[in-house]
């Protein structure tokens, strides 16, 4: 079985109720394995097995709802350019409405109120009418039917049967009861409010993607290549993986990339969140849509197209923005219900107050069509994903990156955290500090030996050993026979002899013992938080060789910011515990996972997710196994590639301070879901049994429906408008 994953972008949805309608009809197809379609981003995305169904059965099933569809192309321009046109055509249906509706309320009910007496009056406000309710309310009378059709109801449902009650009675009236009440401004101002609130609330989505605007504006659209020895102008499009790009003073980095020859500072800013500019030099790698600031190099293309880290980050941002929270399934369950619901309410409103208080027809039939109005679905289907989409942007704005909304989510339960040591606490970057030879040979060929060992060895501190020969000027020998020993060391053979380089375990597995002086020399060495290696030939202990890392100068402030969060810290390392403890001492860590192999990192991930939900923090390839288990996995961005894969956060930073940061975004977010949540959920509550009637008989006081279509259409922007106050609080 082939899986496709793919992703449409959805037209015509009013409510939650749309998007669970799509959701059904998609999933009913043969061959889908998995759909979630969300009504903020106007996205649907589905799994599904192309060997028995193909994209345009994916888009008719959508269409048979009554919904239109288009295969997603990953173009973000192209949605924004959507996302204007629906604004600017709502905006224009609003205007047109506004133009009949205005003079019908005011011939209708403003001469009413000011006791003014025109003849056929109630004829203008009937023609007035009439254009706002079948042509601007054309689109509920067509959502409503293909709601009908799938057996089900929506927003429109109750738009339509709310304003056609109003506006057929009217009818009636004027037509066989001269002189009563009509109440064709009624219909005509409530689909008016409604499209206001759309327009309001298109608007509002609108300003929860700016995160993906912003990026998407940062994409260069031209670079400066070499061909055939000269300076060529080029379409980014047009730029191939092993191009030699020129960048200049003041321009755009067009690709990602690695410099090869020139340096600068350059501002990643808008990639990273770090507002200081970063100082570039041979072999550094640059990033595409950063702004180079004063100096001018030249860079070998390594990433071009949709492989950029640019065009990766708006991509996850998009997938993120367009997924669900667990707390998602709350709001889908009841808005499932919830049409139906209030259609039930609205017809025992009209029958409690017509047949059981014998009130007139009119006012049972204005009664239930506040009822109709007043309640919305649209604030309870709106209330998680708008606030995951300004969540996931201001994330991405401070470098950031969460992938989903079960990540952003889980975040805020996180109990414990783990760092990793190497390449998270400390910079990754050991030097050697100590050594010390208890052999004939001289200094310089015992840095020989260690050094031809380690070359091959992919280990941080190797590379330190290395780099100090090169600094010596020493040439190494060739090694036969390596063999890396995860948890212990390296071993080969230089001129047929076998040497083992690594810590006291191995030398135990290899029959050496070390003797106190010995020890003494290597604890102290430890206390000091030094990594001791031990260099042996199979007959005896030739030396150690001590290396430190240097810690990051923000990570003790990240351990003290978790902590004051109340959540514990833990950090995890292959070093013996002395060197542990002495590094977790410097950062204020006290709980300590020692002696670790790389493959037993995720048994202590598994030991402390018994007691609750655990963040995991690296930046490996040995981190990815416990960075995959993790409640959290949280990938630094200078790390692999298959650690980012398995990270549901990146830091792009590199920042420990962005940790306690994640979380505390994760906690904002979930704070305004449960906010927006509380209100959708209040303001139906309350206002449903208002609109019901339930004081009229304390009071004397109804709620117009006029006054209710108002408080529908303002209850979602209310909702989107508290999301995006996420945008101005402080991380």
């Amino acid at each position: 079985m082939v899986q496709t994953k793919i992703t449409l972008d959805i037209s015509g949805m009013h409510c939650a109720s749309c998007a669970a309608i799509i959701d059904r009809k998609i999933k009913k197809k043969d061959g889908v394995e998995l759909s979630n379609v969300n009504f903020s981003t106007e996205k649907a995305t589905v799994v599904y097995n192309d060997e028995k169904l193909t994209v345009n059965d994916l888009i008719e099933a959508v269409k048979s709802a009554g919904y239109m569809a288009k295969l997603n192309e990953g173009k973000s321009n192209n949605n924004e350019q959507k996302t204007k046109e629906e604004i600017d055509y709502i905006r224009f249906t609003f205007l047109f409405s506004l133009l009949f509706a205005v003079p019908a309320f005011v011939f209708g009910m403003m001469f009413e109120w000011l006791g003014i007496e025109l003849k056929y009056m109630e004829y203008i406000v009937f023609v007035l009418a009439t254009p706002v309710q079948f042509i601007v309310g054309w689109t509920f009378y067509a959502g409503a039917w293909y709601a009908l059709k799938n057996k089900t109801a929506n927003m429109d449902t109750l738009i339509a049967l709310g304003t056609t009650a109003a506006y057929i009675l009217s009818l009636y009236n004027i037509i066989f009861v001269p002189m009563s009440a009509q109440y064709f401004e009624v219909s005509a101002i409530l689909i008016t409010f409604v499209i206001l609130g759309k327009y309001l609330e298109a608007v509002a989505k609108g300003k929860t993607s700016e995160a993906i605007k912003k990026l998407m504006n940062l994409s260069p659209k031209e670079a400066i290549v070499i061909r055939d020895g000269n300076e060529v102008k080029i379409s980014i499009d047009e730029v191939v993986e092993g191009d030699i790009v020129v960048v200049k003073p003041g321009s755009q980095v067009p690709v990602d990339g690695v410099i090869i020859s020139g340096n600068s500072s350059i501002d990643e800013s808008m990639i990273t969140g770090e507002s200081m500019p970063v100082e570039k030099n041979v072999n550094s790698d640059v990033i595409g849509g950063t702004i180079n600031k004063h100096g001018s190099f030249q860079f070998k293309a390594t990433k071009v197209g949709e492989n950029t880290t640019l065009s990766s980050i708006i991509k996850l941002i998009e997938d993120a923005q367009g997924s669900k929270a667990p707390i998602q399934r709350f709001a889908d369950i009841i808005s499932m219900y919830f049409v139906p619901v209030i259609i039930l309410i609205a017809a025992v409103t009209f029958g409690v107050w017509y047949f059981v208080l014998n009130q007139t027809i009119s006012f049972a039939i204005l009664l239930a069509v506040s009822v109709l109005v007043i309640a919305c679905p649209c604030a309870l289907g709106l209330a998680t994903p708008t606030a995951i989409m300004v969540g996931t942007g201001k994330g991405a704005q401070n470098g950031i990156l969460i992938k989903g909304g079960e990540a952003l989510e889980t975040a805020h339960k996180i109990k414990y955290v783990i760092f990793d040591k190497t390449g998270t606490i400390t910079n990754g970057k050991p030097v050697v500090t100590n050594i010390v030879n208890y052999s004939n040979l001289s200094e310089s060929i015992f840095i020989q030996i260690a050094s031809s060992i380690e070359k091959n060895s992919e280990h941080p501190l190797a590379e330190a050993i290395v780099k100090k020969s090169e600094e010596n000027k020493l040439k190494l020998f060739n090694i036969e026979n390596f063999s890396a020993i995860p948890g212990y060391g390296v071993t080969a053979e230089i001129l047929n002899v076998k040497y083992y380089f690594g810590n006291e375990k191995l030398m135990q597995k290899n029959g050496l013992e070390l003797d106190k002086s010995k020890k003494d020399e290597i604890s102290k060495l430890e206390e000091e938080g030094k990594t001791v290696m031990i260099l042996s030939s199979q007959k005896e202990v030739l030396g150690i060789i001590a290396v430190a890392d240097t810690i990051k100068d923000t990570s003790k402030e990240a351990v003290e910011k978790l902590q004051k969060m109340g959540i514990e810290v833990y950090m995890i390392t292959g070093d013996n515990l002395r060197t542990a403890n002495a590094i977790a001492k410097k950062v204020g860590i006290i709980n300590v996972f020692a002696h670790v192999l790389p493959e037993d990192k995720a048994n202590y991930v598994k030991l402390l997710q018994e007691k609750g939900k655990v963040a995991m923090v690296g930046d490996g390839i040995n981190d990815a196994p416990a960075l995959a288990l993790a409640d959290i996995g949280i990938a630094m961005g200078s790390g692999t590639d298959v650690a980012m894969e398995s990270g549901k956060i990146v830091l792009m930073k590199n920042d420990l301070r962005d940790v306690p940061k994640a979380i505390k975004l994760s906690r904002m977010t979930m704070s305004t879901i449960k906010q927006n949540m509380f209100w959708a959920l209040a303001y139906n509550i309350i206002g449903i049994p208002i609109a019901a009637g339930v004081l009229y008989y304390q009071t004397g006081w109804l709620l117009s429906p006029i006054i209710a279509g108002g408080a529908m259409a303002l209850s979602s922007v209310s909702v989107v408008s508290n999301s995006l106050l996420l945008k101005t609080k402080r991380l």
